[in-house]
C-alpha cells in the first residue's frame, strides 16, 4: 500500500491572513468616485424638482382657466377670469367681471379660488363666450416664489389654453 504524503502549503496561513480586505488606496478612491457622482447627480436631481414644482404650478393655472372655459359653455354665458391677488383668482359671469363672483367646488364662500402655497400668477382677465373663445387673448405668468422662476399659460383666441 502507498501512503499519502500531506500536502503542505507553499505560503504560511499568517500570511495569507494579512492580504484579507481592501487597502487604504482602494477605499479612497471608492470615496472619491462615490462624491464625484454625488456631486454631479444632486444638482440634477433639484434642477428635475423645480422643474416638477413650477409645472404643477402652470398646470393648476391651466386647469382654472378650463374650468372657466366649460362653465362658459355648459352655461351658455360669459365667464370673466379675474386675478383677484398675486395668489387668488375668481370667475365671474358677467362679460366685464361685475357682479357677484362664481361659487362652486374650487371656491371659497367668498368666490376666491386660492393657488398653491409657494406660486403667484399675473394677467390680464379674458372672457370666455358661449363658445369658449376667449378675448383678449392672454397670457398668465406663474411665478414660483422659492425658486423666482417662472412658467406662462396662454391663452388664444380660440379658446386653447397651453403651456409652451
Amino acid at each position: 500500500m502507498r501512503k499519502l504524503r500531506r500536502h503542505t502549503p507553499a505560503e504560511p496561513d499568517s500570511w495569507k491572513a494579512g492580504r484579507a480586505g481592501f487597502g487604504l488606496s482602494e477605499f479612497l478612491v471608492v470615496i472619491a468616485i462615490t462624491g464625484v457622482l454625488f456631486s454631479v447627480t444632486v444638482p440634477i436631481v433639484l434642477s428635475y424638482y423645480h422643474n416638477a414644482q413650477n409645472t404643477t404650478g402652470a398646470q393648476q393655472i391651466r386647469t382654472i382657466l378650463s374650468q372657466a372655459r366649460q362653465i362658459a359653455i355648459e352655461q351658455r354665458t360669459f365667464v370673466c377670469v379675474q386675478v383677484m391677488a398675486p395668489t387668488q383668482m375668481a370667475f365671474y359671469a358677467s362679460p366685464d367681471c361685475t357682479g357677484s363672483p362664481w361659487l362652486g367646488s374650487i371656491t371659497d364662500a367668498a368666490g376666491n379660488i386660492t393657488l398653491q402655497p409657494g406660486f403667484t400668477v399675473s394677467a390680464s382677465s379674458p372672457v370666455f363666450d358661449y363658445l369658449g373663445h376667449v378675448l383678449p387673448q392672454a397670457t398668465y405668468t406663474v411665478t414660483n416664489t422659492t425658486t423666482g422662476s417662472t412658467l406662462t399659460v396662454s391663452v388664444a383666441t380660440s379658446g386653447r389654453i397651453a403651456i409652451p
